[in-house]
């Protein structure tokens, strides 16, 4: 379980610590942009499959005991989280690595983005939480957790750092979208357009369900649907 709570710790802090933080920009200036990047994403990916190994391998410790329905819940969150993750990989977000606000657009933010300006950060989270509360282990506990908190508290350490240098546009693009999906719709600051997120969106995360509720067991070794 050690080995768990290190690697967690490791892969949260190599996020927050450096991509998070004044560290970034002065990596940058020293080695240059792409060779940052580069040595960024070798040092997640390690730091992610170092968890995954550390997670797989640890013993089964139980943490808390949820309620008769809470193995099932991530059935219901799952759903949400894809809309979330295909909307966001699927659409052009100033959030996103190498991209910018068009400050000469009438409409900084279309599709789901008026929903949410961090859709793919929210559909990991989302994931995170669910099978947190599917698997009520110490070993699952903190790698979920640690996903889940790393999505969340991720999402403002993009916004401060985009704060801090922002670029053209960004000030009206964050006026006019919200972390918490759908708050700037609520608050009259944004429109839900359904349209801009598309019926094909839609269908293509639905189908991304069915085919994981069926291919889980095969997967991942754990069937999901009740009685399965």
């Amino acid at each position: 379980m050690n080995n768990l709570l290190v690697a967690a710790v490791f892969f949260v802090g190599t996020h927050l610590g450096i991509a998070g933080t004044q560290l970034r920009a002065q990596l940058i200036e020293k080695i240059g942009i792409g060779a940052y990047r580069l040595l960024y994403s070798l040092v997640s990916v390690v730091a992610l499959f170092w968890m995954i190994e550390a997670w797989v391998n640890a013993p089964f410790v139980p943490f808390w005991h949820g309620g008769p329905g809470t193995a099932h819940l991530p059935l219901l969150i799952m759903p949400v989280a894809l809309v979330f993750l295909v909307g966001g990989l699927t659409s052009a977000n100033p959030t996103a690595v190498g991209q910018s606000p068009d400050p000469d657009t009438p409409e900084p933010a279309r599709g789901i983005l008026r929903v949410t300006r961090h859709p793919v950060m929210w559909a990991i989270g989302l994931w995170g939480v669910a099978h947190l509360l599917a698997n009520p282990d110490m070993a699952s506990f903190i790698f979920f957790g640690s996903l889940a908190l790393l999505a969340f508290v991720g999402c403002h350490s993009l916004d401060a750092r985009r704060h801090r240098d922002p670029p053209p546009g960004w000030g009206v693009f964050v006026q006019r979208t919200s972390f918490l999906p759908f708050a700037a719709i609520l608050e009259r600051r944004q429109k839900f357009v359904f349209g801009e997120i598309g019926i094909w969106r839609i269908a293509l995360a639905l189908s991304i369900y069915i085919l994981l509720l069926f291919a889980h067991p095969w997967l991942f070794g754990v069937p999901v649907l009740p009685g399965g």
